[in-house]
């Protein structure tokens, strides 16, 4: 009983910002660790942060540190990816995702959004 969609994505010159919002739904949702994976076209889905059911916990890709911030609102049920300082090599696809345990490891998430596309021009 667990939904996620993804929002917040689009058009953005090199060294702009975005904040992508994760819109969840079930009556267990708070209870879930969350996190932000992304897929560029040609690559493997990789991890970008994580972040503990009740937010207390995160961790980052090396790749993302200092730039993006994930947050949580489980009064709202909503995750949030705030991105700044935005570089081409983040152009993707970004998919949120629902799971018991806070990864950076895929298989540990249950529900996935459809994901919501990020371009990053020069």
């Amino acid at each position: 009983q667990v939904q996620l969609v993804e929002s917040g994505g689009g058009p953005v010159q090199t060294g702009g910002s975005l904040r992508l919002s994760c819109a969840a739904s079930g009556r267990t949702v708070s209870t879930y660790a969350m996190g932000w994976f992304r897929q560029a076209p040609g690559k493997d889905r990789e991890f970008v942060a994580t972040i503990s059911w009740n937010g207390g916990s995160t961790k980052y890709a090396d790749s993302v540190k200092g730039r993006f911030t994930i947050s949580r609102n489980n009064a709202k049920s909503t995750v949030y990816l705030q991105m700044n300082s935005l570089k081409p090599e983040d152009t993707a696809v970004y998919y949120c995702a629902g799971g018991r345990s806070w990864s950076p490891d895929p298989w540990r998430y249950d529900y996935w959004g459809q994901g919501t596309q990020v371009t990053v021009s020069s």
